[in-house]
């Protein structure tokens, strides 16, 4: 026999051998008795509240919920969720647009529609309430596409009053003529996301058309801003998430540039984190985790604030089969939020619905989006 064969087929016996061990050491032996038989973990560390979300007062046989585009709560039992008009069954739109702002109690039942401000809501993009005010203002982003507004709205917590209102002119009629243009302070070009400091600073990602991040104080008036369009560093196209961690730095979801981008306080740019499929929303949990919503991979990815990717969970969306009656999958989540006893809620866009999610019992702590970091 060759001696070169006979060498090449002893390295490949030990290769063999040696890979049949380690797939013996990884896989579970079902006649011991240990480990989980069936089940595929698409909830993670989670218990879905099934069909959860409830039809508003004025919803029947025709008209029901139609694209729910946020959602956020402090308090278990006072979930705000902003949707774009009820829906029929062939995708029409009731007219007037109706149920813009809704909240729900911890059964999902509407207790609350803020009808009185349905008339200045087209696009009602996210809606968030502040973290750092005890009087839990509530905060709306109107994107205005279709319609005639593009502002930020602040509500006092029972929808009475309306605190602060900027933006809304000029108004630009498409992606053309809005990047033609440097956008004064606001100038908005469909804006779409915010974030607090603690000392009532604020962010507005602004947004779908204009490519910028924009600083605010608690009145509204102009500091600062970043950001141009592009592919570059501190480029935007679509800025469609904001997050602060403990140490100030700004993340930006960069959508449609697949990618989040992180900069320190003042805009200085830190990092890209790429290939990061259309994200949609970003969330810094108390531990200074960051968790990604993926509206096209219908997943919830934690990273550290380096940027490695620790674990992801996540569920069904727009199969064959259809969305899955409310038991637990996502239809492109746009918007999450966790309440103070650590529920999570995702608002489904295509779902048209809120998803509640409360942690199992024997959940490790490790695998749960944590409430929002405070600083």
């Amino acid at each position: 026999m060759d001696r070169r064969y006979a060498f090449s087929m002893l390295v490949l016996g030990v290769w063999v051998a040696t890979l049949a061990g380690c797939v013996g050491e990884n896989r579970t032996d079902s006649s011991s008795g240990t480990g989980t038989v069936g089940g595929d973990d698409r909830n993670g560390e989670y218990m879905p509240a099934v069909d959860w979300w409830k039809p508003a007062p004025n919803h029947d046989a025709t008209w029901h919920w139609g694209q729910v585009s946020g959602v956020s709560a402090i308090d278990p039992d006072r979930v705000f969720a902003v949707h774009w008009g009820d829906m029929n069954d062939q995708g029409e739109l009731r007219e007037p647009r109706s149920n813009a702002i809704a909240v729900a109690n911890r059964n999902g039942e509407i207790t609350e529609v803020w009808t009185q401000w349905d008339s200045i809501l087209n696009w009602p993009h996210q809606v968030y309430v502040d973290p750092y005010d005890p009087a839990m203002p509530v905060w709306v982003v109107e994107r205005g596409g279709g319609g005639p507004h593009m502002q930020v709205l602040k509500f006092s917590n029972d929808g009475k009053e309306l605190l602060l209102r900027i933006g809304d002119t000029p108004i630009p009629e498409s992606l053309e003529e809005a990047r033609s243009r440097t956008p004064g302070p606001y100038e908005y070009g469909q804006p779409a996301v915010l974030a607090f400091f603690p000392n009532g600073d604020f962010l507005l990602g602004d947004g779908y058309w204009n490519c910028r991040v924009v600083r605010y104080n608690g009145q509204g008036e102009y500091l600062s801003e970043f950001g141009t369009c592009g592919d570059g560093p501190g480029e935007f196209d679509t800025v469609h998430g904001l997050a602060i961690d403990r140490d100030h730095r700004i993340y930006v979801v960069d959508r449609s540039n697949d990618r989040i981008q992180v900069f320190e306080e003042d805009g200085t740019f830190v990092a890209e984190w790429p290939d990061i499929a259309s994200p949609t929303g970003i969330w810094v949990d108390e531990s200074n985790s960051v968790w990604v919503i993926g509206r096209t991979t219908n997943r919830m990815l934690k990273y550290d604030t380096d940027g490695h990717l620790l674990y992801h969970w996540g569920t069904y969306g727009g199969t064959s089969s259809g969305f899955d009656g409310g038991s637990g999958g996502f239809q492109r989540p746009h918007q999450v939020s966790v309440d103070r006893e650590g529920n999570l809620y995702v608002a489904n866009f295509d779902g048209e619905s809120v998803g509640k999610f409360t942690p199992r019992p024997d959940a490790d702590p490790a695998r749960l989006i944590g409430k929002r970091a405070v600083r």
